[in-house]
């Protein structure tokens, strides 16, 4: 295998032993460039301190309890079930933990295969930043930052005081301990970097000012509302608004560019780039490659994109498919991937969009289900995804077409 510029872990490591993930932390040292920077994800304290030791006696009841011969599906149910049983006796844990029967509840609601994964492994075990910076140190990774863009802005997740707390704190490992537990974080997302080499602010101001971003979704459907630890908040209009007009055209854009267009708006660059992350973070804009890297990756993403349009016809689980221009997934329902394909297949109307897609179904004896009620007739169906094709076709198509999948 090669070296690698980039290495991603999803939903890995607090789901292994320690054994394994000493070979990966092996494999990284061996095999992470300079430079190279490790993306990881894991379940961190204080966020899920409270459920521990219920993961611990939900995960007891189906090795102990659990019908001999049963299915991990049957053997999850009756532990959630007791679970309940439990709760029902109000137990002093529950009262000093109201969140749990809470969770419960939600962990009750969610796919079976998730719930084996996230809580019925043989191994399960979230853990702090700073233990993680004592498994990753033998690969010489250093903390670079979170992955998910939200999390640096701070008037969204942290109070005034909160954040004179945290700046008065120099090491930044420890800084990132004591912020999770400011927002009780129960998942991190974070960048490590081998071998770091900090930019100038000149450098990293030219960096930030090449930057290429897009709008990723019709203009006329950004909220300018974002959720953080401190709950909701309201974006600026007379900053955010003037920003989303100059990508309506959902042409790619640098950032300097848009601090130029933006000058007569009196927008700062600071004012510009904390909006572009808030926007990224909620999934409006993205980043844009290269163009030379846009047209080497295309005919890679349209055969995954035809092979995934082509799954379509039957599941629904993947509601994504590849943008050469974004280098990442976008969200695309199935029923809009089904009309993706109808057009590949030289349909080009609403009505024509609809009649394939319920051919499709018809056939499976599938229905839509519109305000909670299944749609018997073929009439009705014919009409509510007619109703949706004319949406795609005026709204989503033309996002689609600017990311290279449409």
């Amino acid at each position: 295998m090669p070296d690698f510029d980039f290495i991603a872990l999803h939903g890995i490591w607090s789901w292994i032993s320690d054994e394994n993930r000493a070979v990966i932390v092996d494999f990284i040292c061996r095999k992470l460039k300079v430079g190279g920077v490790l993306y990881i994800s894991y379940n961190t304290q204080p966020g899920w301190a409270a459920m521990v030791p219920m993961r611990d006696l939900l995960t007891e009841h189906a090795e102990v309890l659990g019908a001999d011969g049963a299915g991990i599906v049957s053997r999850i149910d009756g532990a959630l079930t007791f679970a309940d049983q439990l709760m029902a006796v109000n137990p002093g844990y529950a009262r000093a933990n109201p969140q749990i029967a809470e969770r419960i509840n939600k962990i009750k609601e969610q796919n079976r295969n998730y719930v084996a994964h996230e809580y019925f492994n043989r191994d399960w075990a979230p853990m702090s930043i700073s233990k993680m910076a004592v498994f990753l140190e033998p690969a010489k990774l250093e903390y670079a930052c979170s992955a998910h863009y939200l999390d640096a802005i701070d008037a969204i997740n942290l109070s005034t005081e909160q954040q004179a707390l945290l700046n008065q704190i120099p090491d930044t490992i420890f800084r990132e301990a004591v912020r999770d537990f400011c927002v009780n974080q129960q998942f991190r997302r974070d960048y490590w970097v081998k071998g770091e080499r900090r930019l100038t602010p000149l450098e990293q101001a030219e960096a930030l000012r090449a930057v290429r971003v897009m709008l990723c979704v019709p203009h006329n459907s950004v909220s300018l509302k974002v959720t953080g630890s401190l709950g909701e908040a309201t974006m600026q209009e007379s900053v955010y608004q003037p920003i989303l007009d100059k990508l309506a055209d959902h042409k790619p854009k640098t950032l300097g560019q848009l601090e130029a267009e933006l000058q007569p708006q009196s927008i700062s660059f600071v004012q510009l780039l904390q909006a572009t992350m808030v926007l990224a973070g909620t999934g409006t804009l993205a980043s844009v490659q290269e163009d030379s890297q846009i047209s080497k990756l295309k005919k890679r993403t349209d055969a995954l994109n035809l092979h995934l349009l082509n799954k379509a016809r039957s599941v629904g689980d993947i509601t994504a498919l590849a943008s050469p221009v974004t280098g990442g997934g976008i969200t695309v329902p199935r029923f809009q991937q089904l009309f993706l394909l109808a057009r590949l297949q030289g349909h080009k109307k609403a009505t024509e969009l609809a009649e394939f897609t319920w051919n499709i179904l018809n056939a499976q004896g599938q229905r839509l289900i519109k305000e909670g009620k299944a749609l018997d007739s073929a009439e009705e169906n014919l009409a509510e995804l007619t109703t949706q094709a004319e949406e795609f076709l005026e709204q989503r198509l033309p996002v689609l077409k600017a990311l290279h999948i449409g």
